[in-house]
């Protein structure tokens, strides 16, 4: 058996351990004022793309995206593919000797029968969270040319722009410019937004919007997300931000666009810290729920 397979079996991590390590490796990014779901990639064979890949080129989800951008910002990956050290044998290639892989997680659920205080039997369904590791394709030698050709040619900036304000305007949310804050108001439901012209770039503003409707994605009438905050600062308060940090992450990374730091940046790094201090499933909790919010605006959009 290669080094490569052995030190992925031993790299493992399961149950309560795997909650623990995964938390503590965002925590120190965040110390170190290092989002780890900033996207690290511009473009791809496949075309432009910002999420990790499978090996089948589908594109992963959930806290899997952020444990495979923050490895690959670690140790400066230019690829966004990665695959297990079999599949990489079954394409014809070869993890190189000593390379290190990355634990990424499976969650589901099973259903089991079990006898009820009354003695009859129940269907109860159990979720469990399984381990993996994966490699990147820039630790693989000998794969098929088509993952290791020429990058696409990135698309214009206009085109991008374009085709984020398509998106936006398909969620249907009520948008009030004006002001100099940027915030989703629960109580009237709508989002509000200084003026185009007073962000620093385009990619500023979609970052901006996309935030925003994460939060709007929370509300009774379609998520019906309630994390628990009752004030600003609060507990609650940090783990809504953090899912809306997130899911602006995962739509900015499928649209194209850069997440830039928010002039409250500093702000929210403290309040999340706090949050994935006191709670080690909290970011995987936060993923989740930042991957519904992105599938639920990805959902509303026109039919190709």
């Amino acid at each position: 058996m290669s080094r490569a397979s052995t030190k992925t079996r031993q790299d493992a991590k399961t149950g309560p351990d795997l909650y623990a390590h995964v938390t503590a490796q965002i925590i120190a990014d965040l110390q170190n004022g290092v989002r780890p779901w900033t996207r690290p990639w511009d473009v791809h064979p496949a075309g432009t793309v910002s999420r990790p890949l499978r090996h089948n080129l589908i594109p992963y989800s959930g806290v899997n995206v952020l444990l495979l951008w923050a490895r690959a910002h670690e140790a400066g990956y230019a690829s966004a593919v990665w695959m297990t050290f079999r599949q990489a044998r079954a394409l014809g290639g070869c993890v190189r000797k000593g390379e290190k892989a990355v634990t990424i997680v499976y969650a589901d659920r099973v259903s089991r029968t079990e006898q009820d205080e009354d003695g009859q039997e129940v269907e109860r369904s159990i979720a469990f969270l399984k381990t993996y590791s994966v490699f990147n394709l820039d630790q693989i030698d000998g794969l098929p040319e088509t993952f290791i050709a020429p990058p696409a040619r990135l698309l214009p900036q206009a085109d991008r722009n374009f085709r984020a304000e398509a998106f936006f305007a398909a969620a249907g949310a009520t948008l009030v410019h004006g002001g100099g804050e940027a915030c989703y108001r629960r109580d009237i439901d709508a989002i509000q937004l200084p003026p185009f012209e007073a962000f620093h770039s385009a990619q500023d503003y979609y970052a901006t919007l996309a935030h925003e409707l994460v939060h709007w994605t929370g509300h009774p009438s379609r998520l019906n997300r309630d994390l628990g905050r009752k004030a600003r600062g609060d507990a609650g308060y940090g783990r809504e931000e953090l899912v809306a940090e997130l899911g602006a992450a995962f739509l900015c990374a499928d649209l194209g666009l850069e997440l830039s730091p928010r002039a409250d940046h500093a702000g929210y790094i403290s309040c999340w810290l706090e949050v994935l201090g006191g709670d080690k499933r909290a970011i995987f909790a936060a993923a989740a729920h930042a991957q519904r919010a992105a599938d639920y605006l990805t959902k509303l959009q026109p039919a190709a």
